[in-house]
């Protein structure tokens, strides 16, 4: 049937001639408009057009009003099953306190909970850079802490002085993801990329601070 905006019932229908349907959806036969308007009212009920387009239009005998509360409501229905996916973001701090972490963790839970994709971001500020295994390792409790929920889509990753996890809802809650055992591998291959070129710097560093004090002895 078409839009109920669009339906046409009752005195709307102008066509001389109708085939009509009744209301527990026996065919009453071709009848006169006057005839089938007046079928429909007897019975307290209305006429409305459900195939405009057949030879001779095809109406049916209903309570109209509450066939548009029904579609109004199977409408609602499907609108709640149409989820739109948002990116939400949950920002932490490579040395951040436990509260505070549980604080995000909640936050995270309660978007995957939702529906939402989830990307965790550890930041680092200052001589923080010099030590990026920390915000590895804080990302690995992430995923350990929403496994039951959520699962791994992008690994973790630097993006200038940030590390970046992307984490989506799990399909089936509560079964772990074939893929995780992968994961942490992935992790851990990065880290040392990162981490050696921490440690090719600790050295310059190290010289830097022995020249000044070859003097002072």
């Amino acid at each position: 049937m078409a839009a109920t905006k669009e339906v046409r019932v009752n005195d709307r229908i102008r066509i001389p001639q109708v085939r009509v349907i009744g209301p527990d959806g026996e065919q009453v036969g071709i009848l006169g408009i006057r005839e089938a308007l007046a079928f429909a009212q007897e019975r307290q009920l209305d006429l409305v057009e459900v195939s405009p387009t057949a030879r001779p239009p095809v109406c049916r005998v209903m309570d109209f009003g509450k066939f548009k509360y029904e579609q109004n409501k199977k409408l609602q229905r499907a609108r709640k099953k149409q989820h739109v996916t948002h990116l939400k973001e949950v920002k932490l701090r490579p040395k951040i306190e436990e509260h505070d972490y549980r604080f995000k963790i909640n936050n995270g839970r309660r978007f995957l909970e939702l529906h939402d994709k989830v990307k965790f971001t550890v930041t680092f500020r200052g001589r923080e850079m010099a030590h990026p295994e920390a915000g590895f390792r804080l990302l690995e409790k992430v995923v350990k802490d929403l496994e039951e929920i959520g699962q791994v889509e992008n690994p973790a990753r630097m993006e200038g002085r940030s590390i970046v996890l992307l984490m989506v809802p799990r399909t089936v809650p509560g079964k772990p993801a074939e893929k995780k055992p992968a994961q942490p591998a992935e992790k851990k291959a990065a880290q040392p990329a990162v981490a050696g070129k921490s440690s090719e710097k600790k050295p310059t560093q190290t010289a830097a601070a022995a020249k000044p004090d070859a003097p002072r002895s």
